[in-house]
């Protein structure tokens, strides 16, 4: 799919105002590739564009946008229709969809809905967003132990009809709720039809609870694998179900979190999506945070060259090399950041093994500081005709990038302890330490070693 062309073709033919051959050409395409195409045009276009395809295809393709796409469709659209398009899409969506609108506008939904899907859709917004209860579909079929597989198999034929209906495992549930058992399909469909589901049925399940971290959950579904999960309450009655594919949009949200923090933008505040293509001052509001520190930190190293002016009154080269120093330790450092930070989210990095990492990352650090150091005293020898020079530089070099990667290993594992976010220890922060003590380093060696000695 060319969607350069594709948008091309979908402007020409709003501009002859031709609705038959726009509806035409839309129909041609998967709910994805629509959802893939709305957001390349203009607001008025993506609008009309949307109430020309097929209706049974706008739930889908809502599902598939962003949540800034989902909520300017439901809102330039007529009430009623909307209203109807949200009673086709699973709870968990519509949920979500829900609690990024204006209030007011949430409850005129949600009074307009029928009164139990209205009551389920409270319920969900009741739940934390980034928990499980926040990401799960209530909506899940259950069954008691006493059923015959026969009846389990006609009870699915009558329920499953509803599209929101996840069917991946039977649940097992007494009178109150209470989970007893998992049944999968699979087991279901080869079992003989006379046999009870209580004997059949898996009882040591990996449950969820509803008030679990969306972290935590990802972490639960990545170690077991399994398409789906049961969410309980403290007294374990089944409120709903987390499928595979709210992992998948949990874990590239948290990705996206992640990166976004590294790089010392606040996520906090405003969704990813308003960040890059919203209100340009929410963009800024989201940016300057961490660049305000990072100001006050290269004010220190300002502060460090200034410190030592007499030696770069009389030694002047020696200012070029800065950079040098600077960006080589800031990108060593950055990497060990990188590494141990991925490695605590995926659990791959732990706490307990901390001196064993930060040990392994100080001998490659110096490894590759004995490496740029000897090669930047050569081509400073060759360069300046200058020894001492070439020496300084590339001890300081060595020194500086054993350093940055040490700092860049303890930092994670410090906040970790602490219990803050690792990640925004990357980007701005290590780039301004680093470029404070590698200067440091730098010009007191140069003072030292050169300046004394003439």
């Amino acid at each position: 799919m060319n969607l350069n062309n594709i948008i091309d073709r979908i402007e020409e033919i709003l501009s002859d105002n031709n609705d038959e051959a726009l509806k035409s050409l839309l129909e041609k395409y998967h709910s994805a590739d629509l959802a893939e195409i709305l957001p390349q045009l203009k607001e008025e276009e993506r609008i009309k564009c949307f109430l020309l395809i097929d209706k049974q295809k706008e739930a889908e393709i809502l599902e598939y946008l962003s949540p800034q796409y989902q909520v300017e469709i439901l809102s330039g659209i007529d009430e009623s229709l909307a209203s109807d398009l949200i009673m086709q899409m699973p709870h968990d969506e519509v949920a979500d969809v829900l609690g990024d609108m204006e209030e007011d506008e949430t409850e005129s939904y949600l009074n307009k809905l029928p009164s139990k899907l209205s009551n389920q859709l409270r319920e969900l917004l009741a739940y934390k967003e980034d928990t499980a209860g926040g990401i799960m579909n209530p909506r899940v079929l259950t069954i008691n132990q006493e059923m015959k597989v026969e009846d389990a198999l006609s009870f699915i034929r009558t329920k499953a009809i509803d599209d929101n209906i996840e069917l991946y495992y039977l649940y097992v549930t007494d009178k109150q709720k209470h989970l007893l058992g998992v049944v999968s399909l699979r087991i279901l469909l080869t079992s003989n039809l006379s046999t009870k589901i209580g004997q059949i049925m898996i009882r040591d399940i990996v449950r969820l609870h509803v008030d679990d971290p969306q972290d935590m959950v990802a972490d639960i579904f990545m170690k077991y694998q399994y398409n789906a999960l049961p969410v309980v309450d403290l007294y374990n009655r089944l409120q709903g179900i987390v499928t595979w594919d709210d992992v998948q949009d949990v874990v590239e949200e948290e990705t996206t979190e992640e990166i976004y923090t590294s790089s010392g933008i606040t996520t906090y505040v405003f969704d990813e999506d308003d960040i890059l293509s919203g209100k340009v001052i929410n963009s800024v509001r989201a940016r300057t945070p961490w660049l305000f520190i990072t100001l006050i930190g290269e004010f220190f190293a300002v502060l460090v060259a200034n410190k030592f002016d007499a030696t770069l009154a009389l030694l002047p080269i020696t200012a070029i090399f800065m950079p040098l120093l600077a960006g080589l330790g800031g990108n060593i450092g950055t990497q060990s950041i990188t590494l141990i930070v991925r490695g605590l989210s995926t659990g791959q990095v732990n706490l307990k093994k901390a001196f064993k990492y930060i040990f392994r990352e100080l001998v490659v650090g110096l490894a590759i500081g004995l490496l740029f150091g000897l090669l930047v005293m050569l081509t400073t020898i060759k360069w300046q005709h200058n020894i001492e020079l070439g020496v300084i530089v590339g001890l300081a070099m060595v020194i500086n990038m054993t350093l940055a990667t040490l700092i860049g290993t303890i930092t994670p594992f410090i906040l970790k302890s602490l219990k803050i976010d690792p990640a925004i220890a990357s980007g701005p922060v290590i780039a301004t330490t680093i470029d404070v003590v590698g200067l440091f380093i730098y010009f007191t060696l140069v003072t030292t070693f050169l300046i004394k000695a003439m």
